[in-house]
């Protein structure tokens, strides 16, 4: 079997290189080792939220957004400093540069729409130069991860229909084929038909080999997230030790394969260290994947404490600083966290990541979501304050700690202790004015509309009764990205050790660290793994396309 291009990998990067490719008449070979039913790989799961800078929805919120503070906040962010982010600096400039100017109307342009009310993920809480978002850039896709796929999907299944895409499913790569120095090809296994829905564990089972050539190969095989042990080997120094217990926030198949086979044939990988995992995993009372964990995607008024009842200091507030929070529970000994809030909160303030959490969003069903506004928390949260084992439940904190003693290996939380820091925070609700910085942060975000009516509750007393009952969340460590991955250059070809391409190889996505083998630098701003995804798709599709 020939082709011009071989595509690696049928997540939302291999799906754009795919589309960009073949509209220009390009014959490619798209393998991907699941089966048809994972199409569209993880961001089919993703809560759907884009980056984007000096947006319409932005403006008509009030928000005053620009290419020089999104480059502010990316800098602040990234912290690159190493000799091997030159690439990642210049895949980043180039990002920003699309963010801004082209990617909502291209993306419009293919049907896709956006919730009207922009989220202000990652907000920092440090220095104006500093870590996070200075403004809300969270752009939800109307209709959740499916939402942002289906276009790609549709233009995929087109051109599988006109036969210029020939779709592989259950096709392993197991190497590149190399000829004078260039990638000209891949081989591979068979694997059994599995009938596993998307997203569940599909079997191993090899059947028979085959081998495919083509001009050009394109690695979008994903990253690191549920390889566990990988995830420990490369857990960077500057977290601490790696956790001994993490659940997945990734399907099984995200296990890296493709890096050390792409490595193997001369691609250069950098940035391993570099990752994104989330402090805030809740384990799924209806697994779909090994390990299955879901995100609570929080508002700022929940009390946060370490395993041993601390209160973590500022900005470990919730959805401020991920990884800074992430050390700072790594700094403590323990691999989980607890956060302590009310039922006022919990209605208004918690969401949880993923299309199939958040069904009025990726069902583009209004109705469904102005039930939002009604008494009670969402239905996907309300399931896991019935059944999911990280929750708790009581009418005082009394209660409320005996219980929270009883989901440890150990009581470790003294009731008095808990009691009196949450009294504490208490007294400075009765005030407009407070020391206390994270009821200042509350506050301040109130004064952004988007958060004041459908994000952040009104500032009150954790234990005032008349708001409770009161629930505790125990939070495990969540693994999610691979920040790092196959060093490339803006046109997406692999690069080798010495900085050089490697003849007819290419990556996007997050096997190539959404670009450059790390555009994000150290820590991300959110929204910008999904759009990563999209822009090195295109860039690699459209670079290749032209040869």
């Amino acid at each position: 079997m020939g082709a011009d291009v071989i595509v690696v990998g049928a997540g939302l990067a291999g799906l754009v290189a795919t589309t960009e490719m073949a509209d220009a008449g390009k014959k490619v070979v798209l393998v991907d080792q699941e089966p048809e039913s994972s199409l569209g790989g993880q961001a089919w799961w993703s809560f759907g939220g884009l980056f984007l800078v000096d947006s319409p929805e932005q403006r008509r919120l009030g928000i005053k957004d620009s290419i020089d503070l999104a480059k502010q906040d990316w800098n602040g962010t990234a912290g690159f400093d190493r000799e091997e982010d030159e690439w990642g600096k210049r895949w980043a400039e180039a990002y920003l540069e699309f963010a801004t100017y082209e990617k909502r109307d291209w993306l419009h342009n293919m049907g896709v729409r956006f919730f009207p009310v922009v989220g202000w993920a990652e907000r920092g809480g440090h220095l104006a130069d500093g870590h996070g978002n200075s403004v809300p850039r969270f752009h939800i896709v109307w209709g959740t991860g499916p939402g942002i796929v289906a276009p790609f999907e549709k233009k995929v299944r087109a051109h599988i229909k006109q036969g210029r895409v020939h779709y592989l499913p259950r096709h392993r790569v197991d190497r590149l084929v190399k000829e004078g120095g260039a990638v000209i090809g891949v081989e591979g296994s068979v694997l059994a038909p599995s009938d596993a829905k998307r997203g569940e564990d599909s079997n191993r089972t090899v059947l028979k080999e085959f081998r495919v050539l083509a001009a050009s190969v394109l690695v979008s095989s994903g990253g690191i997230g549920a390889n566990l042990e990988k995830v420990r080997e490369f857990w960077p120094e500057s977290l601490g030790k790696a956790p001994t217990h993490m659940i997945s926030g990734v399907p099984a198949h995200v296990d890296g394969r493709m890096l050390s086979i792409t490595e193997e044939a001369g691609g250069r990988i950098i940035n391993p260290d570099r990752m994104w995992h989330y402090t805030e995993g809740i384990t799924n009372y209806a697994p779909v994947w090994s390990k299955h964990g879901i995100r609570i995607l929080p508002g700022p008024s929940s009390i946060w404490l370490d395993a041993e009842g601390n209160r973590f200091h500022a900005p470990n507030f919730p959805g401020f600083d991920t990884l800074g929070t992430l050390k700072a529970i790594g700094d403590t000994g323990y691999d989980y966290s607890w956060f302590i809030l009310t039922q006022s909160i919990i209605e208004k303030e918690f969401a949880l990541s993923g299309s199939e959490q958040n069904p009025d969003l990726t069902e583009k069903s209004i109705k469904k979501v102005m039930k939002r506004a009604l008494p009670g928390a969402p239905g996907p949260v309300q399931k896991f304050l019935d059944q999911g084992e990280d929750f708790v439940v009581a009418d005082n904190i009394e209660e409320l700690v005996s219980k929270m003693n009883e989901r440890t290996d150990q009581p470790r939380l003294s009731v008095e202790k808990v009691k009196q820091l949450i009294q504490a925070r208490d007294n400075e609700i009765e005030n407009p004015f407070t020391k206390d910085l994270q009821i200042t942060a509350i506050r301040g975000a109130r004064n952004y509309v988007g958060d004041k009516l459908i994000r952040v509750a009104a500032p009150h007393k954790i234990l005032d009764p008349k708001q409770g009952p009161l629930i505790a969340v125990k939070l495990n460590i969540l693994s999610r990205k691979t920040l790092g991955g196959l060093q490339t250059d803006l046109s997406g070809r692999v690069l080798d050790e010495e900085g050089g391409p490697v003849p007819g190889l290419y990556a996007a996505g997050e096997a190539a660290g959404f670009g450059g083998g790390g555009l994000h630098g150290y820590r991300a701003l959110e929204g910008t793994f999904l759009g990563g995804c999209l822009f090195t798709g295109r860039q690699a599709g459209r670079a290749i396309a032209e040869l």
